[in-house]
């Protein structure tokens, strides 16, 4: 907890750092604290710092006892040869880089106040720490760390997009039709979804696009659940078998486990039969579907390419062999919205990123903005506490906010938190 409090004062630059010196006497001036790392390493990157006459550029390290460097190794680590300042509470032991060149050292002394303040704060049990005191932020600070939030749940979500697009071998195409297919699953059907587009390349769809028996065979083959001997067998299910197997065999396909499906608690409407067959109609009537998503000009352009229905046979069954009375069964806009928010979005923001088309970015983020907003418990929770989600770009915002920073009780790393900390301070 203390080092999270000595990186919370170094990025704030609460601390007045000028005028504190080193354990060797030289002062210091911190001109650019450096971003935060989050991954291993030294704990602050392209750090700015006067030390005596010289302007340093380089990393920053965190320590409670100056002795912790040996601890974690520090001093066998060239990772930690750049490091400008070493950054402690108590200084007991000289820090030495793996050269054997010593590391300045300055010792932070800070109020007692604050780390009083952030033990309680953080130890509330509140559905979010700051919840007693939320509606207290002004209304411009809460809209620009939502902004922020937004903008880094994209980056989030950009990095996986860019690992999608290198696992398919720089397959733009590949990646999003994976993409989609875990977006068709909902979140309880997400991975078997996202198993069976891996497992049936998009390349042996495309030969069979014109024939939607075919796409239906291939993919709830592919799906585990068609086979010879399953439960409401009938003429058209065992018709999509007898196909699946000869193209299985073209194809040398593999199935995945169809026991991972889910169907129990879910609208029969939003059964993994139906989603398949919907996901089929969609391979059928769409072909480089990502490229179309680029070029549309309007979102309503982008909506249209995936409002799908299902076959003539899935109008009258909800799964195979029991007949159900007749309806069209298209997709929902509810199931629309998420694979707008889950794939298109996203997809759409990656590639003006690798393209740096800032054009894209902002048609991305228009989108968002055109989505209603989700309906769950975090979108309520806020609501309750005077923050209500417009669009999908709040309420994307709020599900940062929450599941990044306020479940981790990361709040010096949250705008709002910090500040908190920061007037009780100057309250004491």
């Amino acid at each position: 907890m203390k080092e999270q409090i000595l990186n919370f004062i170094w990025k704030t630059k609460y601390f007045t750092f000028n005028k504190q010196s080193t354990s060797n006497g030289e002062l210091v001036e911190v001109i650019d604290p450096g971003e935060i790392n989050s991954d291993s390493g030294p704990d602050f990157f392209n750090a700015k710092v006067k030390i005596g006459d010289t302007t340093w550029a380089g990393n920053v390290e965190m320590h409670i006892k100056s002795s912790d460097w040996y601890c974690h190794n520090h001093h066998t680590d060239s990772a930690y040869d750049n490091v400008i300042l070493h950054v402690v509470v108590q200084n007991d032991k000289p820090a030495i880089n793996s050269k054997g060149l010593p590391v300045p050292t300055l010792v932070v002394k800070y109020p007692d106040a604050l780390e009083w303040n952030f033990m309680h704060l953080t130890s509330s049990g509140k559905w979010i720490p700051c919840d007693d005191i939320f509606k207290g932020f002004d209304a411009f600070s809460v809209r620009m760390w939502l902004d922020s939030l937004l903008v880094e749940r994209l980056e989030q979500k950009t990095n996986q997009v860019f690992e999608l697009v290198e696992k398919a071998k720089g397959s733009w195409e590949e990646a999003f039709y994976i993409s989609v297919a875990r977006s068709f699953g909902l979140k309880v059907n997400s991975l078997p979804f996202e198993l069976l587009a891996e497992s049936t390349p998009l390349k042996v769809l495309s030969k069979h696009k014109d024939n939607l028996f075919q796409l239906e065979s291939i993919l709830f083959g592919q799906s585990g659940l068609l086979s010879f001997d399953m439960e409401g067998c009938d003429d058209s299910s065992m018709r999509l078998y007898k196909e699946y197997q000869y193209l299985q065999h073209k194809f040398k396909l593999s199935p995945i486990q169809g026991h991972l499906w889910k169907f129990l608690r879910i609208r029969p409407t939003a059964f993994p039969t139906i989603r398949i067959a919907q996901f089929a109609k969609l391979v059928h009537r769409s072909s480089s579907l990502f490229s179309k998503v680029i070029e549309a000009k309007t979102i309503k352009e982008i909506v249209n390419l995936f409002q799908v229905d299902t076959s003539e046979y899935w109008e009258s069954h909800y799964t195979f062999g029991k007949e159900s009375k007749i309806c069209k069964k298209s997709i929902g806009t509810d199931t629309l919205n998420i694979i707008a928010i889950n794939s298109i979005v996203p997809f759409i923001f990656a590639y003006g990123i690798s393209r740096s088309d800032f054009k894209l970015k902002d048609k991305a983020i228009k989108l968002l903005e055109s989505i209603q907003p989700e309906k769950n418990s975090i979108t309520t929770g806020f609501e309750g506490l005077g923050v209500e989600a417009k669009s999908a770009y709040d309420s994307q915002a709020l599900i940062q906010l929450k599941t990044s920073y306020c479940d981790p009780k990361k709040c010096i790393y949250c705008h709002l938190g910090a500040k908190s900390l920061l007037k009780s301070i100057e309250e004491h």
